[in-house]
C-alpha cells in the first residue's frame, strides 16, 4: 500500500505565515498566541483528504457532527484566556485536539475532555504523535467539567450551550477565565462568544463577538 505524499515543509511553512498573516489583519494582536498558532502544525487534525485546506482560515468538518474551529476564533478564544507559562487550563470539547495543541504552548496544562469515544482516540492519538506531554486527554460529560483536577486558572469551552453549565465557574480559581459561546443551537444559530472572569463568586460577564458553534453535547438537557 503506498504512502500518501508528505507535505512540504517550505510550503507548510509559507501556508501558516500567510494564516498569520490574515489573523494579524482581522485584529490578532497577541504575538504569543500568533506565534503558537503559527507553529502549530493544523494539517495533522484534519481528516485524511482535507489537508490542503488546513490553512483556510474556515472551519471544517472532522466527522461525528463535529467541527474544527476557524482559525481566527481560536485565536480569539485563546487570547481571551490570558494564558501564562504557569497556567493549569480545562478545555470542554476536545474535538480534533488543535486547540488542545494551540494551548499547550501557552500554559503549563491542560485537561481536555471529550464525550465522543471516536474523537478522544483520534485527538489523543495525534497529540501524542506530535510529542505533546502537557496535555491530558480524558473522556467524559463536559457539562460537569472536570472537577478531579480542579481549580483551574482558565476553562475554555469550543462548543454552544444555551447557558453557562453550572459546574463550571466553581471549577474555576479566583479571578479564572472562561470563555465559551453561549446561546441557541441547530440549524444557522448564532451564539454570543463570552469572555467571564470570576469574582469571589460571581462571574463578570463580557460579549467578545458573535460566533456560530456546534451544540455542546451531554449533560441532562431535556429540560433546556
Amino acid at each position: 500500500m503506498s504512502q500518501p505524499d508528505l507535505p512540504d515543509p517550505q510550503q507548510l511553512r509559507q501556508s501558516a505565515r500567510a494564516l498569520r498573516n490574515v489573523l494579524e489583519s482581522e485584529g490578532i494582536r497577541d504575538s504569543r498566541v500568533l506565534d503558537a498558532i503559527e507553529n502549530t502544525p493544523r494539517h495533522r487534525f484534519l481528516p485524511e483528504g482535507q489537508e490542503a485546506a488546513a490553512w483556510d482560515n474556515e472551519a471544517h468538518a472532522i466527522g461525528c457532527g463535529q467541527t474544527i474551529s476557524q482559525p481566527y476564533i481560536v485565536a480569539v478564544m485563546t487570547s481571551a484566556l490570558q494564558l501564562t507559562p504557569e497556567s493549569h487550563v480545562l478545555e470542554i470539547g476536545t474535538g480534533s485536539g488543535y486547540q488542545a495543541a494551540v494551548l499547550s504552548r501557552l500554559c503549563h496544562s491542560v485537561v481536555s475532555v471529550e464525550c465522543l469515544p471516536e474523537l478522544h482516540r483520534r485527538a489523543q492519538q495525534v497529540l501524542a504523535d506530535l510529542g505533546i506531554r502537557n496535555v491530558r486527554c480524558v473522556q467524559g460529560d463536559g457539562w460537569q467539567g472536570w472537577p478531579e483536577e480542579a481549580l483551574y486558572d482558565a476553562i475554555i469551552v469550543t462548543a454552544a450551550a444555551p447557558e453557562i453549565p453550572p459546574a463550571l465557574p466553581a471549577q474555576l480559581k479566583p479571578g479564572g477565565r472562561l470563555v465559551l459561546p453561549v446561546g441557541p443551537t441547530g440549524g444557522e444559530a448564532v451564539q454570543e462568544l463570552l469572555a467571564c472572569t470570576r469574582r469571589d463568586e460571581e462571574l463578570i460577564t463580557r460579549i467578545l463577538c458573535q460566533c456560530r458553534f456546534v451544540p455542546l453535547t451531554g449533560g441532562d438537557q431535556s429540560d433546556r
